[in-house]
């Protein structure tokens, strides 16, 4: 007598549902557990878990599930990997560009935990069941379509309870569960989510819904003719800096002396508490909200997604205000981060990648240009007039490297020495903020001995947070107590500023391109960006985070103005999508 489908091909089921929520657990360990309270999950980890039995239904080939089995494990650690610094899955157009991976393979291995090996153990597992287990199986093709079918048509029911597929995602991004959307609707349905976006029209209901924000934001208010003008700016993105380093001493020494003296200096203007607003193009959307104004879109990067899109910029800016000459410094490549299509973009004139600078002193395993030889090259090329010729305005932009994430900095290089033993990462983390404000006091000080220095504005920040998913396991550790924070809070400094201030409520990477509209007293260029000026005494001390987390400095703020701050992410993905700024 035929067995029932489901008992007689338990093994190929259990297989793959035991690993979904394997790969759910593992999210969960680095996010939060809410998702194992969503009904959703569930149904549709069956669904797939039957849609994935498929190859053996047709084949009948155990080979052919195993082989299966492992290119999940390869799909989900991935994914898992990508979370812990991006807190979202791989974006489906990020899966055709895995060849940039070898430029980042420090950063790579360092996302993998150890307890990751769970996935391919249960592989291993239900390889050695399968194996033993002699009797034939039945594909019955009529069963298995009755039962995936089920599980698809409960699935549906929800999504459409929800709303739909579209709604039921949306629903979810919220600052409490913005997270539990991968594993919720699986990598796949979240890859179906962007395929079926990707064509999406320019509705009136859109446009009404960007009119009525703009509508809602607080106007530009210019500071007025009496501040000193500045006819040059310098931009400098320091790579993973975070502000907990700045103005802190360890073992009696500073961490960033040359920093800390900046901030004593008058005209100069601090704000510490710069939320981390970055998503899944880091380094490049730092790049987008302080030169652009813009926000990062929800999933993957703008600069791949959008990259020869029409962008309102300080850069273009400054040059409709007087002739300006731009430059875009940076020791990567041209690919990374699709820089060079971005820089043309954004409106610079001349750009100089990896291959336009000496390797005298390298890191990492790409041997990309250290810091302090990329500032010392730097200095040689403007002494000679390559970079910023006397009497030419510019602005010029320069991209650090040696706080890349894991932090390994050669001893060769190290500027301090640490005596004590430190938690992962913490050690090494200030030993690279270190060594990278040597090479900003260096260049600080050359550019204090140039004629144009007094019409020159310098700003100095993190482009992104650095610690990612060790800084709770670094902050439990007690001597990490009152040094390491655990926010993730990066640096906006302005050096020789037309004005001094030390802004202490929390802002958003977004505040800072009207800021320095108002500071270069670019008034009438029409975009002002999606921020607001910490420079306007009105501004609500608010800022959404990459995770859609909402932190503020005043507990009056209403709840009008944080949906306010939460929707200019959508605003600026559809501003991105739609290029409406051409």
């Amino acid at each position: 007598m035929k067995k029932n489908f489901l008992i007689d091909n338990k093994v190929f089921f259990i297989s793959l549902f035991v690993k979904f929520l394997l790969f759910d657990l593992l999210w969960a360990l680095q996010t939060t557990f809410t998702l194992f309270s969503i009904p959703d999950l569930y149904i549709n980890t069956i669904a797939f878990a039957f849609l994935f039995s498929l190859p053996i239904v047709l084949t009948k080939n155990k080979k052919i599930h195993v082989a299966l089995m492992l290119l999940l494990d390869c799909i989900l650690i991935a994914n898992l990997m990508y979370n812990r610094t991006y807190n979202t899955i791989i974006p489906f157009d990020s899966y055709f560009r895995i060849g940039n991976l070898k430029d980042f393979s420090e950063s790579v291995i360092d996302q993998m935990r150890w307890y990751d090996i769970i996935l391919p153990l249960e592989t291993l597992f239900f390889s050695i069941l399968l194996w033993k287990k002699k009797n034939k199986f039945d594909h019955s093709l009529r069963q298995y379509a009755y039962a995936t079918g089920l599980a698809f048509a409960l699935s549906a029911i929800i999504i459409l309870c929800r709303g739909g597929f579209e709604k039921a995602i949306e629903k979810l991004q919220t600052p409490n569960s913005y997270t539990c959307v991968g594993p919720v609707y699986t990598v796949f349905g979240c890859i179906l989510y962007d395929i079926i976006h990707e064509n999406e029209a320019y509705t009136d209901e859109k446009k009404q819904m960007v009119e009525a924000w703009f509508k809602a934001q607080p106007q530009y208010k210019p500071l007025g003719k009496t501040i000193a003008e500045r006819r040059n700016l310098i931009i400098i993105y320091c790579e993973s800096l975070e502000s907990w380093c700045i103005e802190k001493s360890i073992e009696g020494k500073e961490i960033t002396p040359n920093l800390n003296q900046l901030l004593r200096e008058k005209n100069t203007i601090y704000a510490p508490y710069v939320l981390t607003q970055v998503r899944g193009g880091r380094s490049i959307d730092a790049q987008l909200m302080l030169d652009a104004g813009l926000l990062p879109i929800q999933n993957g990067s703008y600069a791949f997604k959008y990259p020869i899109n029409h962008f309102k910029t300080l850069i273009k800016a400054m040059k409709e205000q007087r002739p300006t000459k731009a430059y875009l410094l940076t020791v990567d490549k041209p690919i990374i981060w699709n820089q060079k299509i971005i820089g043309q973009q954004f409106g610079f004139d001349k750009m100089y990648f990896k291959k336009d600078w000496k390797p005298t002193e390298t890191m990492g395993p790409q041997k990309n240009l250290a810091d302090g030889a990329f500032v010392e090259q730097v200095i040689e090329k403007m002494k000679h007039g390559e970079i910023w010729k006397n009497g030419e305005n510019a602005v010029i932009q320069m991209v650090t490297y040696s706080g890349h994430s894991p932090f390994k900095l050669p001893e060769t290089m190290q500027k301090m020495k640490l005596k004590e033993t430190y938690p992962n990462k913490m050690g090494d983390y200030m030993l690279t903020a270190n060594y990278t404000d040597d090479a900003l006091g260096k260049f600080i000080t050359y550019l204090k001995t140039r004629k144009d220095f007094d019409k020159t504005m310098i700003v100095i920040v993190g482009d992104h947070e650095g610690l990612a998913a060790d800084r709770q396991e670094i902050c439990s550790s007690p001597k990490a107590k009152n040094i390491v924070s655990n926010h993730e809070y990066t640096p906006f400094i302005v050096i020789n500023a037309p004005m001094s201030l030390r802004y202490e409520k929390v802002m958003g990477q977004i505040d800072q391109y009207p800021t320095l509209l108002q500071l270069l007293k670019l008034d009438n260029y029409p975009w002002k960006g999606l921020g607001q000026s910490i420079l306007d005494t009105t501004k609500c001390p608010i800022a959404v985070g990459s995770k859609l987390n909402v932190e503020k400095s005043d507990k009056t703020i209403s709840e009008p103005q944080i949906q306010h701050a939460i929707q200019a992410f959508d605003i600026s993905n559809t501003i991105l999508k739609y290029d409406l700024l051409k």
